[in-house]
């Protein structure tokens, strides 16, 4: 892969992490409200590239339940390559069961070519605890269940045997936070980790990140860490993947 290949794939792989962080605001009313941001770019000449990457949340909570949506895709090409090419698409649902305890339910599509992911369905249920609820601050803490379905781009070696699919149960277990700074600026983290079950020894964890810096009343400038890890890739596919991205979100609201 050329060097410019090379940067247009971190590139579009900062795009889409970026999306992860367009959060919408959270308010008890009853109304939706929504972050947006999308980008495109081309190049000709020398060299022949396009990207293109999209990322949208959308919340709607009350005093008793919040159901959340979100995606992110994002496609690059370079040189009448492929360089980029992944989708995320998912659901939360919380119903407080009483002023700190709540129950969850979440679903999530993904596919992420490069690391040779056709399609994962994720689905997990759990209970949580609010241990920290205040303007400035909140802190969750959570545990439960995950059912993954994987189905992978080429067979690989997967728990012992080369697999063009595996399916398998995890435990959940996590932490968010988040901290309004000043009136301009926040914080948010989420730390997960999904051991296996099914395969005992292995398994993942998610960690994200996010700064964001008010610029307007409807659009905030987003700085954020993302990191994977996967104790069983596959064949040929690095463990862990970090970046740090910075980007731009609009809010509806």
């Amino acid at each position: 892969m050329s060097c410019f290949a090379r940067i247009s794939t971190l590139a579009l792989a900062s795009a889409l992490a970026t999306g992860a962080f367009a959060q919408a605001t959270v308010k008890d009313d009853g109304q939706w409200r929504a972050a947006l941001g999308a980008g495109a770019a081309f190049a000709s000449g020398n060299t022949d590239s396009t990207t293109f990457n999209f990322a949208a949340e959308a919340i709607k909570a009350t005093k008793q339940d919040k159901l959340r949506l979100f995606g992110n895709a994002a496609y690059a090409r370079s040189g009448g390559v492929t360089t980029g090419d992944m989708y995320r698409l998912g659901t939360q649902y919380d119903y407080n069961l009483s002023s700190a305890l709540f129950a969850f339910g979440t679903a999530e599509l993904s596919h992420d070519k490069f690391s040779n992911l056709d399609q994962r369905l994720s689905l997990g249920a759990g209970l949580g605890y609010k241990v920290i609820k205040e303007a400035a601050l909140t802190f969750d803490v959570f545990g439960g269940l995950n059912y993954t379905a994987d189905r992978y781009e080429t067979s690989t070696m997967i728990d012992g045997s080369v697999r063009k699919s595996y399916n398998s149960l995890s435990a959940m277990f996590g932490e968010e936070s988040t901290h309004k700074l000043s009136p301009t600026t926040s914080f948010k983290q989420r730390l997960v980790v999904f051991p296996n079950l099914s395969n005992t020894g292995e398994f993942r964890a998610t960690f994200d990140a996010g700064l964001a810096v008010a610029m307007t009343a409807g659009m905030n400038l987003n700085v954020g860490l993302q990191h994977r890890y996967n104790s069983e890739p596959g064949t040929g596919i690095k463990k862990g993947d970090t970046l740090l991205t910075t980007g731009v979100t609009v809010k509806f609201e």
